[in-house]
């Protein structure tokens, strides 16, 4: 290594994962530089500004002690790796969803300018959700390729998927336990001691390509089991039973999990993963049930267009040329994360429809282009139907009286679970909800 004052880190990516991988590391003693390309996140976290605007929980206090103390810079340019001791890339890895296949232009960019500054004995760490074999397949090559340098024998390399999750983001990367995958036994100690110095969770050691399968399957199991719960929600509708009950009672037998159903699934991971994982063996293997379950859950805000529709016209309004209002558009409650939020294709099947959507989010400002209306008030007034997208905390304290007031046709379309389904009636809403028995 390179020299007895502080370990130098480098980590390439300031988003939900990579700023608080950079704030924790500097925390714990390590002289932190983050990477990233859009300067007014550079700008922010020099300023000690977390660029992140939901709720998280102690991020914001030590982002500005971290940047006070000195411990953490941030900067655009890549020369820091040279000096780095270890180099963890956490780009965004989107996903071609119609091609089913995984975009690595960030990844492959980011893992260029690292190799063309990489220096011997550096250990460099890959966080980034990838498909199996990516590290080995694609990182692999470029750094060699561009560093001249060795993997394995000039400089280490390890894949240590990330667990975090928006509003648990510091709290999920020091108490989750990880798995950790080098592409040699060298690689694999010393990313593991790395970890360690802020992890508090158990670290389990493999190879790289069974960690980048663990996970892969990790978020891949959780589609297929909101899959699942979002069929038996269907099956409940149409029977006229709640699957809420009958999920509580479900559940009540040994051995049994029934997720939550839902107006549709997104985030970071979900619904990439799945196709990751199927990514990792194609050519060999095609999926059955994750490829069933990913359309099930696709499917979601469809189903929530079509009971807007129903709900309006049972209110003797047509959907054409009336005004929804869409509560939510991040796909996690309290966060104002928003990738694949199931809101948008729900806004987009709307608009299908011929009705004016207005979409509320009290931590979001825009989506895709679309303002979002932070005012409730404004948001609600003269609406014809509610489509409740999102569990925010503020939609759960809405008085309905106040509701009903404000609106010019009185439905409302719950996703999740959110209103009491025998309350709205009772103050004379078309009710409608994903899994509810309907009030026609």
């Amino acid at each position: 290594m390179h020299h007895l004052s502080a370990r130098k880190l480098v980590v390439v990516g300031l988003g939900y994962v990579g700023l608080p991988v950079a704030v924790k590391f500097a925390e714990a003693g390590l002289d932190v530089t983050g990477i990233d390309i859009m300067e007014e996140k550079v700008e922010k976290v020099n300023a000690g500004v977390s660029p992140i605007e939901g709720e998280e929980p102690g991020l914001q206090e030590l982002l500005e002690r971290v940047v006070r103390e000195g411990r953490l810079r941030a900067t655009t340019d890549y020369g820091p790796v040279a000096e780095a001791d270890y180099v963890i890339v956490v780009v965004q890895t989107p996903f071609d969803a119609r091609r089913r296949e995984p975009l690595y232009t960030a990844l492959r960019t980011a893992t260029r300018s690292v190799a063309e500054h990489l220096s011997p004995g550096t250990l460099v760490v890959v966080e980034s959700t990838v498909a199996p074999g990516t590290t080995n397949n694609i990182v692999r090559p470029i750094l060699e390729e561009v560093s001249r340098l060795r993997a394995g024998k000039d400089f280490m390399l390890a894949t240590a998927p990330e667990r975090v999750m928006p509003g648990k983001l510091l709290y999920n990367l020091v108490h989750l336990d990880r798995v950790i995958g080098g592409i040699d036994e060298n690689s694999t100690r010393t990313a593991m001691e790395l970890y360690r110095k802020v992890v508090k969770g158990e670290l389990f050691a493999t190879d790289a390509l069974t960690a980048e399968v663990v996970k892969t399957t990790e978020n891949a199991y959780r589609d297929v089991q909101i899959a699942f719960a979002n069929e038996v929600a269907l099956l409940c509708e149409n029977m006229g039973v709640d699957v809420y009950v009958v999920r509580e009672l479900v559940n009540r037998a040994p051995n049994r999990n029934m997720h939550l159903p839902g107006a549709g699934v997104g985030g970071h991971c979900l619904p990439k993963d799945s196709w990751l994982l199927a990514f990792g063996a194609r050519g060999k293997y095609e999926p059955h049930l994750i490829t069933v379950a990913r359309s099930i859950n696709d499917s979601m805000p469809r189903h929530m267009a079509d009971l807007c529709e129903e709900a309006l016209r049972q209110a003797g309004r047509q959907v054409f040329g009336s005004r929804v209002t869409v509560l939510g558009v991040a796909y996690l409650e309290e966060s104002d994360d928003t990738r694949n939020s199931p809101a948008l294709p729900l806004i987009r099947d709307l608009e299908v429809f011929g009705t004016s959507v207005v979409p509320h989010d009290p931590y979001v400002r825009e989506i895709d282009g679309l303002r979002v209306e932070k005012d409730l008030r404004r948001a609600v007034d003269g609406s014809d139907c509610i489509a409740l997208v999102t569990a925010h905390s503020q939609y759960a304290d809405i008085d309905l009286d106040w509701l009903g007031s404000l609106m010019r046709t009185k439905t409302i379309v719950d996703g999740r679970h959110v209103f009491d389904r025998d309350e709205c009636i009772r103050r004379g809403f078309v009710f409608r909800g994903i899994g509810r028995p309907s009030t026609a």
